[in-house]
């Protein structure tokens, strides 16, 4: 599955999320696209089984390729963002609005980062049914 076309919004996690889940149902099928791909004996003769794997391989590669680039891209978004909040609460220790905002942000900048490791999980699960 290719990238969205288009710029990523990474204002709302939730749809940051929902935007990865989508892009990861390559990896959650993979057992049935090789399941649908390599021929069984009857049809070897009919289906280039070593070509069909080599455009699976790069479509997952493409995927994983992507999903990281988002989320890498995100994640220096929400880190700037955090960044120009805590210059600000720095000058104006007392609002309590802003220091509401930077933890806001905070936290998505976690949860986004914790988006990696989920990241590194799935594209292993999918390396080893491939291999």
């Amino acid at each position: 599955m290719a990238a969205p076309s288009g710029a990523v919004s990474c204002e709302d996690f939730a749809e940051f999320q929902e935007l990865l889940r989508v892009m990861r149902t390559i990896d959650d099928r993979i057992v049935h696209e090789l399941n649908t791909t390599i021929p069984t004996a009857s049809f070897v003769g009919k289906v280039d089984a070593g070509q069909t794997c080599k455009e699976l391989y790069q479509s997952l590669m493409d995927a994983h390729t992507s999903r990281e680039r988002i989320i890498k891209n995100c994640i220096a978004q929400t880190s700037s963002v955090v960044k120009t909040l805590r210059e600000e609460r720095e000058k104006a220790q007392d609002d309590v609005a802003l220091l509401k905002q930077l933890r806001k942000e905070q936290t998505k900048l976690k949860l986004m980062q914790s988006e990696l490791n989920v990241e590194e999980v799935v594209n292993d699960r999918s390396w080893k049914v491939l291999d």
